[in-house]
This record gives C-alpha cells, structure tokens and sequence, in this order.
C-alpha cells in the first residue's frame, strides 16, 4: 500500500561529507519493507520531480521511517537543511524488497548503497555477513552494521580502513560463502557481485538505481535491460521503480 502524505521531519543528522539522515514520521512506515523507497518532494513547487530514496530503517512503534541520502543536487541540498518539526509531502513504500531467505546471508553495499542494507541486515533471521564499501574513512552506518550482524567486513577504494580494493575483493579475500547475497550500489560492483555469487552458486539478489520520474511505473523512465521478455511492455525491459528495484542478479543485464 502507497501512502502520499505530508511526514514530519523528526530528526535530521549529518553522517559524512555530502552524506545526511532524515528521520521521518509518516503512515508509510506500516508498510514499509526492507529494499524499498520513498519520493520525497521538493518544497519548491518549480520541482515537480520528487527524489527516490531507499529507506534505511523502519520503526513501526514510533511510526517512522529513516533515509539517508547523498547531496548531488538542488533538491537533495534542500532535504539537507530540513530541521525536526519541517514537512514534506512524500510518496510511499515504492517497488519491491528483498525477500527474506537463507540460514546464512552476506549483504553488500557501495557508497549510498549502504544504507537500504541497514534494515535488512536486522530483519533477516540467520547469520549476516556485512560488506560494505567506502570512498575513505567516512564510514558512514558502519557502527550501526555492527549491532546489526554477526560478521562486518569493510573495503575503502583507498585502503584507509580494511581491505584496500572493493567489496568484491573483500568477498574474495575473505573467500566468503552464504545461502544467499544481497548487494545494492553502483552498477560495476553489481556486476562483481553477481559474478562471484555465479561462481560460488550462491542466489543473489541486487537492488538497482536509475534515474526515476514517477516512481509508479508509469512513465517508464527508468528502464533496464532483462533477460526475458517483460509482460508490461513485451520487450527485454523491466522498470526499476515498480518491477524493482529488488531482483534477482539472473533476471537482468548488469
């Protein structure tokens, strides 16, 4: 079920350089699931677009959800001067999550891929392994990873903290095994995922970005490429906001 409503700004901290969180009290935490995301609307009415972002934890007892987004424009400049007691009219849960499988789990996630791994990491049941992947040592959430699962492991692309290198070769060198892997983040670590899960045959499942319009599936703004013809549109695509942004690492081209 969407909610489109206005959330109140519970909370908002900065976690890193250009990294923010955004405590939010809105319905849509009701129904909210782990690998989902919100539109969050500009309060600028010359913005007509909203901005997706993956929700990072959900709090049905305080019925409220939390994101953390990276600064890359004016509307993401404008929710990081948001201060508790301001609203926002937002849209959600959109897409699909991660399902919830395996006794043994690794998740997995690159740079603002991180945060939508938070709540995952406390809803699975099993052990969870927890590879994440930083810039440098703005390890944003990190301490958070770690009341969340058994096991964290972190790379920084300049070897300032942990495995110098990516999350893949963390995976490698940690010769990581699992029932099943999650992993958001940029497209060519996807791409590394899928591949070291395809070697050691293990289920995978990557939560995909594109740039979004509607966030419905309406416009079809945010196509990517599948490996099977796709019943809405009868051709190799599937729309990242309503098909996704969750699917398995089999089902699409990465």
């Amino acid at each position: 079920m969407k909610v489109k409503e206005s959330a109140t700004v519970v909370a908002q901290k900065k976690l890193a350089e250009g990294v923010y969180s955004l405590e939010l009290e809105t319905n849509a935490s009701k129904y909210a699931v782990p690998g989902q995301f919100i539109n969050i609307f500009s309060n600028d009415k010359s913005k007509l677009l909203p901005r997706p972002i993956s929700i990072c934890e959900i709090n049905e007892l305080k019925n409220t959800l939390r994101v953390v987004f990276r600064v890359v424009g004016e509307g993401t400049t404008e929710f990081s001067k948001l201060q508790a007691g301001d609203t926002v009219e937002i849209l959600g849960p959109l897409g699909n999550g991660f399902p919830l499988e395996g006794e043994k789990a690794i998740v997995v996630g690159g740079g603002i891929g991180v945060p939508p791994m938070l709540e995952l990491a406390k809803q699975l049941k099993g052990s969870v392994t927890a590879v994440m992947g930083y810039r440098n040592d703005d390890l944003f959430l990190a301490d958070e990873f770690i009341d969340a699962a058994a096991d964290v492991i972190i790379a920084t692309d300049d070897g300032s903290v942990g495995v110098h290198g990516t999350v893949v070769d963390a995976m490698k060198e940690n010769d990581l095994t699992a029932d099943v892997i999650y992993a958001c983040g940029p497209k060519p670590m996807l791409r590394g995922v899928a591949q070291y899960a395809l070697e050691k045959g293990i289920k995978c499942y990557v939560s995909m970005e594109e740039r979004m319009a509607c966030g419905v599936g309406a416009c079809l703004g945010c196509i990517c490429q599948s490996k099977e013809v796709d019943d809405h549109s009868h051709v190799k695509n599937k729309r990242v906001c309503k098909d996704g942004p969750v699917f398995l690492s089999t089902e699409v081209e990465l």
